[in-house]
């Protein structure tokens, strides 16, 4: 065996620089070769940001920096980058060559720490991680050299109605931008102020900053963002409500926001609970205003539409679209594949998570690294109906083989443009509809 993996969902740990890409105004500096950044553009596309991929300063690793380390070389690239561009924190993360080599980065960032600059250093080499797990590195190394600077002055737990909320990871979700703004949205109609940390919807470093003053943690994952609600945890004394899946339409959604309000109640949050449930209320009434009037198009098209689906993608959206498309569209999940490369200890809950999705019968999953396997496995599979695949451009073709529709919702996405769209919540149930039914009508036979 070989152990090489064919069509790899993922990046090494290094890719977490989209995480610093995703602050405002936050820089990541990489000491690594001159291919690390360019790698990481290419795989996640358009996502340069403020100072991202192929722009983001780099030490350019070479030959003589193996031989005789390259420690000289990021002390210049970091001077020189507070010179040229104006950030408000840098964060240097180092390659899998620094990484051999044993350059001490953490006692060179020290020094500009020590003379009050605003930067972070995190050990970031691809051989030790996936972006997926160096996302929580990065968090953590910028709450413990970033954020701890700001604790005298930031009374822990003080503001009862904020939140810190960890979801989705950007860039490697292709929906991060809109999810984080619907979450933030939800959130303040049941009465809470979520600190969402990255993108737009961020105020940058000045969030981060308030971090010790929120009252509680909410974590919507399956496993990536753990060690960063643990750590806060710890550090502040600030629980944390797990939701396991993104929740997308009405029953899940629901179900989420109510969890958040019941667990915020027990936090001593000043919410009006009845003023919340209204809310909810009222995005589910005006979710299932729309779904009653798909009614006539799903009568018409009746014999057209997708009856079964296969999803690649992260675990966390193959619960949640499995649980979305069997209860709120009318599609089995047929095979999952999870393709984030889960780590064994959570593969269980997953398991028993999709599993809950039915009562009727168990979904078939497998958590596979490799999605040219698991492409392989659906190619040997003879389902009846017309099925729907979901996951990244490179199942484009796969769909075509088997004659199925296909909808583009993971990494790599070379043949769909996202900007603000948004999967989760009330709002992202429906375009989930749009988008697959759209595809299908694009090809209606």
């Amino acid at each position: 065996m070989s152990g090489i993996i064919e069509q790899e969902r993922y990046t090494c740990a290094i890719g977490a620089l989209q995480s610093v890409v995703a602050i405002p105004k936050a820089v990541p500096i990489l000491h690594s070769g001159p291919g690390c950044g360019d790698m990481i553009q290419g795989f996640f596309e358009r996502s340069t940001g403020y100072a991202g991929g192929s722009t983001s300063p780099c030490t350019n690793f070479t030959e003589k920096e193996v031989v005789f380390g390259g420690i000289d070389r990021l002390r210049q690239i970091i001077t020189n980058t507070y010179k040229v561009l104006d950030t408000d924190l840098q964060v240097v993360l180092t390659g899998c060559t620094a990484g051999i080599v044993g350059d001490d980065v953490d006692s060179l960032v020290q020094e500009f720490q020590d003379a009050g600059k605003p930067i972070v250093s995190v050990e970031t080499a691809g051989f030790k991680a996936s972006n997926f797990e160096a996302h929580s590195l990065v968090v953590n190394g910028i709450i413990e050299q970033y954020v701890s600077l700001f604790e005298y002055s930031n009374e822990s737990r003080s503001e009862a109605n904020t939140v810190n909320l960890f979801a989705s990871i950007p860039y490697q979700d292709p929906f991060w931008k809109g999810n984080l703004a619907e979450y933030k949205r939800l959130l303040a109609g049941i009465g809470l102020k979520a600190n969402v940390l990255f993108g737009p919807q961020s105020e940058g470093v000045l969030e981060w900053q308030s971090i010790p003053r929120a009252n509680f943690n909410i974590l919507i994952s399956p496993w990536y963002g753990k060690p960063v609600v643990d750590k806060l945890k710890n550090r502040y004394q600030q629980d944390y409500t797990w939701f396991p899946h993104i929740p997308i339409g009405a029953n899940e959604t629901e179900r989420f926001l109510k969890q958040v309000l019941a667990f915020a109640l027990e936090q001593g949050a000043n919410i009006e609970e009845k003023k919340a449930l209204e809310f909810i209320k009222q995005e589910s009434d005006a979710y299932y205003e729309e779904i009653d009037n798909l009614a006539t198009f799903l009568l018409e098209f009746r014999y057209g539409l997708p009856s079964h689906v296969h999803i690649l993608h992260d675990a966390g959206y193959v619960a949640a679209l499995s649980k979305f498309l069997l209860h709120e569209v009318g599609i089995v999940p047929k095979e999952q594949f999870i393709v984030d490369n889960t780590p064994e200890k959570f593969q269980e809950q997953i398991r028993r998570d999709l599993n809950s999705t039915s009562d009727k019968r168990e979904i078939p999953l497998y958590f596979e690294p490799d999605a040219g396997k698991a492409q392989n496995i659906i190619r040997g599979l003879h389902h009846k109906g017309r099925g729907i695949i979901i996951g990244s451009g490179w199942d484009k073709e796969l769909a075509k083989e088997k004659d199925y529709d296909f909808l583009s919702a993971a990494v790599p996405t070379p043949y769909r443009l996202v900007l603000t769209t948004n999967y989760a919540g009330f709002t992202g149930g429906l375009r989930v509809i749009e988008d697959i039914y759209h595809n299908v009508l694009a090809t209606y036979r």
